[in-house]
Order: C-alpha cells, then structure tokens, then sequence
C-alpha cells in the first residue's frame, strides 16, 4: 500500500482528495496548518471513507517540523501539494504573503523529498498560468502569460521551481494539475467549501446570498466581451476533481517511462458566464439568489474553458457531473450549515 502525503488536506479540495485515495487503497498522512480549515473535517473525512485519516497540524514552510514528518518511518512514496494561499484579490493585496506562503512551503517539500526517497509530486496549479488565452478553449501547449494577480504568479513560479529541480537531476517525477475552477461539494454534504470569513470565490458567496447570509452577490462587471458581458469560466465537481488526483498519483508511481514533469488541464471544456451560473443554480434548486453588478474587478480575466482532451486521453479521467447536479450539491452543503 502507498503512503502519500497531502499538503493542506483538509481543505476544498485536499479534503474531497483524500476521501478518493482512501477509498482507491491509498494510506494517506494530511499535513496542515488549520489556516483555511478546521480539525473537524478530517473527522468528516472517516465517516465518509470508514478511515481516518493520520493527521498532523504542521505549516509546511516548517523544515525542522517536516523533516520530522518525513523520518518518522512514514516512507512517504508521494505527494500531493495543495497547501498554499489561493484568493486573487486578496493576494493583489498582500502579495508578500502569497510568495512567502506559497514558494516557502514547495521548496521546503522538494529539499527534503530526495533525501526520504519521495518518488514524485503531484503539484495543484491553476489555469491561471494561461492567463487571457489567444485561443480557446486552452490547452497544454499554450504558452504562460504574464500573470494578473500575486496568486497567478505564485503558480507559474512554482511550475518553474518544480520544472528546474527535476532538470537538476534529481530522482523524482512531478505531475503538475491546471485546474479551473472547483464548485460543488461531496454528495453526502458532509465536505464542501467552507472558507473563513468573507469568500473569495464565486459559488459559497453566491449559496451564502441565497441562504441569507449574504446581503447579494456582486457580480463584477458586465461589459466584458462575453455574450451577457460577464467573465467566462469552466466550472468542475470537486470530487470529479479530486479523482483526476489518484489517476495522476498512479500514473507517477507506476509509470516507468513517462516524462519526469508531465502538465494536464482539469476541467469541462465548457465555459460558463456567471450570470449563466447563477440563472442554473436557480433552476437546479428552485432559490432565488439576490445580486448586483458592480464593477469590474482587479485580476480578473474575461473568459477561459478548458481543452482537457489530453487528461481524458492520458489519464482515462474526464469530468462526470452536470453543472445543474454541482450546484445542487453545493447548496445542500450550505443548508447542511444552518
């Protein structure tokens, strides 16, 4: 049985991560500090999957706390990173935290990774290395553009950290994952997103206004060049998600003669306006969310979907989930809060 480690694994979609290598045979070791979690989950995590999960409450920037971690006769095989601050705006804000934060804890995790005989690391990247694309919908060999925001530019720098040690000679393979943007919850409610405080993304904010909670959702812009003006984006399940993750974990471990660092899109090659998102998640539940249109917001990009033929070809992974079953899950995650 492999042993991997998951880097911020009791957040969004370290969380429904773990329940999928649980479930595929996997031991599992989650390393996080709490920042955008609590120590509940990983509770909610056992009854989900009928195991626990090993927990450790760690930041991974933490050297001396890792190289414990690692020589604890864990024999870690692999690892899957997600540890990192991850809100656009909030990183135009306090860009030295997000480079601190998310640089920090990637080299931490790939100087001790050699040493422990570590044999790859699947690493969550994000479609915002493409930036506004020339074409679309997006695929792999698209080139990277020059970030919009801290949070983007910490992904492409990271790629290329992770790209320069393997050239270095190192031992290891590394997967990286550009996903688009994760909805939705686990179908049993019992893990979704649930971020501290104001949210950074999308649907919580918009499940948030519909519960109440929330005055309205603003919607920022609507004088894109889009069809009804608001930004495009390629919405994916989570736990269709989490599943791309154990098919890459696989890959690494068991393939002899793939490429030492292999890039895969995630998504559903499909874009979606975010008035179109919310109109769906109208009809899905049958509950009005209130919203206003404000202005434009920094960072953000118009429009991007996925060309994820690669993943399905490669992997044998392919979205599953309707949208209107996404939304659906992640408002009954919301009402499983009240």
């Amino acid at each position: 049985m492999s042993k991997i480690l998951v880097t911020g694994g009791s957040g969004y979609i370290g969380s429904h991560t773990v329940v999928e290598l649980q479930r595929a045979g996997y031991e599992v070791i989650i390393v996080d500090n709490l920042s955008n979690s609590t120590v509940g989950v990983i509770d909610r995590i056992g009854r989900i999957s009928g195991k626990r999960p090993f927990f450790v409450k760690a930041d991974c920037s933490d050297r001396g706390v890792m190289r414990d971690i690692f020589g604890r006769g864990n024999g870690i095989d692999g690892i899957i990173h997600f540890a990192a601050s991850k809100a656009v705006n909030e990183s135009i804000d306090k860009p030295l935290h997000y480079y601190r934060n998310n640089l920090d804890s990637l080299m931490t995790l790939l100087e001790l990774m050699p040493e422990f005989g570590v044999k790859g690391i699947v690493f969550s990247s994000s479609c915002t290395v493409y930036g506004q694309p020339d074409l679309l919908p997006v695929d792999e060999s698209a080139p990277t553009k020059v970030a919009e925001s801290p949070y983007g530019n910490t992904k492409q720098i990271s790629e290329e950290i992770i790209r320069d040690v393997i050239n270095s000679g190192v031992s290891f393979k590394s997967i990286i994952l550009r996903y688009f943007n994760p909805i939705g919850a686990h179908p049993s409610a019992e893990i979704g997103e649930l971020p501290n405080g104001t949210p950074q993304n999308l649907v919580p904010f918009l499940t948030q206004a519909a519960a109440g909670i929330r005055e309205e959702l603003l919607v920022f812009g609507n004088d894109y060049n889009t069809p009804d003006g608001s930004c495009i984006r390629d919405y994916i399940n989570v736990v269709d998600l989490a599943k791309a993750h154990v098919v890459a974990m696989h890959r690494m471990l068991e393939c002899l003669e793939c490429d030492s660092v292999e890039y895969y899109n995630l998504g559903t090659g499909k874009g979606v306006s975010v008035l179109e998102l919310i109109d769906t998640f109208e009809r899905a539940t049958g509950i009005r969310v209130p919203y206003r249109i404000t202005a434009r917001r920094a960072g953000d990009i118009e429009q991007i979907w996925a060309d994820s033929r690669y993943a399905n070809e490669v992997l044998g992974w392919r979205a599953e989930e309707t949208l209107e079953d996404t939304l659906r899950s992640a408002w009954k995650w919301q009402q499983s809060l009240v």
